[in-house]
């Protein structure tokens, strides 16, 4: 039975019980769909649901809702005037439960890892294991080996970066540091054996004190029983001695036919992104179309997120309506700061506007070539650039606080130097015939001035004096006029 009057409130209430449900529609469709992909809207006196079905996302009147058997039942208005459906959700796992669960498979984690520091150094003695207040993915073990006091962090999740770790490790250190009694001395870092390399290549790039403070750790199972083994301090030279896996860049980077004629509708404001799967291109930074070459034929695609479709002669007016609404709000004077088209992808946009003029950023900067989302070897730095007198430039993009960009910057920059110390950047060409001296990577950190994070002096400040990074930071109204309003180095 549905409820005839719809409570909007309560319709809420019953889908936040569950982090993941099943939507199964009247034809017998299902879509596991997860609760922030659920949208419930009320205005005018109308309650809107939105879900995903095989028509793309839809949002439909709710017409009454029940809550039988565990299940919620959700009456929809059917499209212009045609009949209602009834849906039905089922919880996947509840909300609760799951938090439940997740908390109490880490903290067993947790443990075994306590066990495996006991087990590597004789006499010592675990004092507390709990779980990272902030996320609850890393576990926190605090242990002492006679009178000297030592700190763990784990990450008990699977999946932390590099970066997140070593920053979320430090800073806890740092607070059992500061402790009048028993301070910890040193900090060991236990992960995977893959995330272990990372680590110790990032530990590498940090200088003293707080180098020597850290261990790096990895889970040995070759044995067929966990145990736990030390990753050996590089030195930064240690770095460039691997073989760098051979760039592949695009033979071509002309737009092709289909790109070409969607450039033409809006050429100062779309960019296109090459690489060997196509083209994507992008209004001030929003990907809106994708073109890929197939058995020799182009084929297109366009729409946001997940919700694309086929461009054809049939589609090519839904394409234009769609930048008829990014000129309307993808711009710096928008009809409403608070669209999704204004808001989304910020860093894309900033980058696009730096794209298209570098030399806003630093007159020294050469304006082309440059290859904007240049692919190392797993990751995507925002530009790489090339001053006048032969240097390369990192730039890392951010427009909203992350504690983490200093360690992102240079880990960019290990990758880049990589490549450039084995000749791989002047193999590849990746600046034609352009000289690329021989000096290491400058790093720009960009961001508007209130989107750095409150800690980033704070890890800037702890790396190698090698890593020349600088901080631009960019007046708030970057959209309507890049403006750099104060400069600052690290590595002095």
């Amino acid at each position: 039975m549905v409820a005839a009057k719809p409570s909007t409130k309560g319709l809420i209430d019953l889908l936040d019980e569950s982090a993941e449900w099943l939507v199964v529609a009247e034809n017998g469709r299902a879509f596991p769909v997860n609760r922030s992909e659920i949208e419930i809207d009320a205005s005018d006196g109308k309650t809107l649901f939105g879900v995903i079905d095989e028509r793309g996302f839809r949002s439909r009147r709710v017409e009454g809702f029940s809550f039988e058997s565990g299940e919620i039942h959700v009456a929809v208005a059917g499209a212009y005037g045609g009949e209602s459906e009834l849906l039905r959700l089922v919880p996947r796992v509840s909300a609760a439960e799951l938090s439940a669960n997740v908390e109490l498979v880490r903290l067993t984690r947790a443990n075994e890892i306590a066990s495996l520091v006991e087990q590597f150094e004789t006499g010592v003695k675990i004092v507390r294991v709990g779980l990272n207040k902030v996320s609850g993915r890393f576990a926190e073990i605090v242990a002492d080996a006679g009178p000297r006091r030592f700190c763990v962090f784990a990450d008990v999740a699977g999946g932390a970066t590099a970066e997140g770790t070593v920053a979320s490790a430090i800073l806890w250190f740092e607070r059992l540091q500061m402790r009048a009694k028993k301070p910890a001395r040193e900090v060991h870092i236990i992960v995977e054996k893959r995330a272990a390399a990372s680590i110790q290549k990032l530990h590498a790039l940090l200088k003293e004190p707080i180098k020597t403070s850290i261990k790096v750790f990895e889970i040995d199972r070759k044995s067929g029983v966990e145990s736990l083994k030390p990753r050996a301090e590089l030195a930064v030279n240690r770095l460039w001695r691997e073989k760098p896996k051979k760039l592949k860049l695009p033979d071509e980077v002309v737009p092709g036919e289909t790109a070409h004629k969607i450039i033409e509708l809006a050429p100062d404001e779309i960019d296109v992104m090459h690489s060997r799967q196509g083209e994507t291109l992008r209004f001030n930074g929003m990907a809106f179309a994708r073109v890929r070459l197939m058995a020799g034929r182009e084929s297109a695609w366009h729409g946001f997120d997940r919700l694309k479709r086929p461009l054809t002669d049939e589609t090519w007016p839904e394409l234009v309506q769609s930048l008829d609404n990014l000129h309307t709000y993808r711009t710096a004077g928008p009809a409403s700061k608070r669209h999704d088209l204004y808001r989304l992808s910020p860093e894309s946009w900033l980058e696009s506007i730096l794209r298209r003029n570098i030399k806003l950023l630093d007159a020294n900067l050469i304006l082309a070539p440059i290859y904007n989302q240049f692919r190392t070897v797993a990751d995507k730095i925002d530009l790489l650039a090339l001053r006048r007198d032969g240097r390369l430039v990192i730039i890392e993009i951010k427009t909203s606080p992350d504690r983490e960009t200093p360690f992102q910057a240079a880990d960019y920059w290990r990758k880049i130097e990589h490549l450039r110390r084995r000749g791989e950047l002047k193999r590849a060409k990746v600046f034609g015939d352009l000289e690329i001296i021989d000096k290491p990577a400058l790093v720009y950190a960009v961001a508007p001035a209130l989107s750095f994070h409150r800690d980033f002096e704070h890890f800037a400040r702890m790396l190698s004096p090698e890593i020349e990074l600088w901080r631009f930071e960019l007046h708030e109204n970057w959209r309507e006029e890049i403006k750099v309003i104060a400069r600052r180095n690290y590595f002095e």
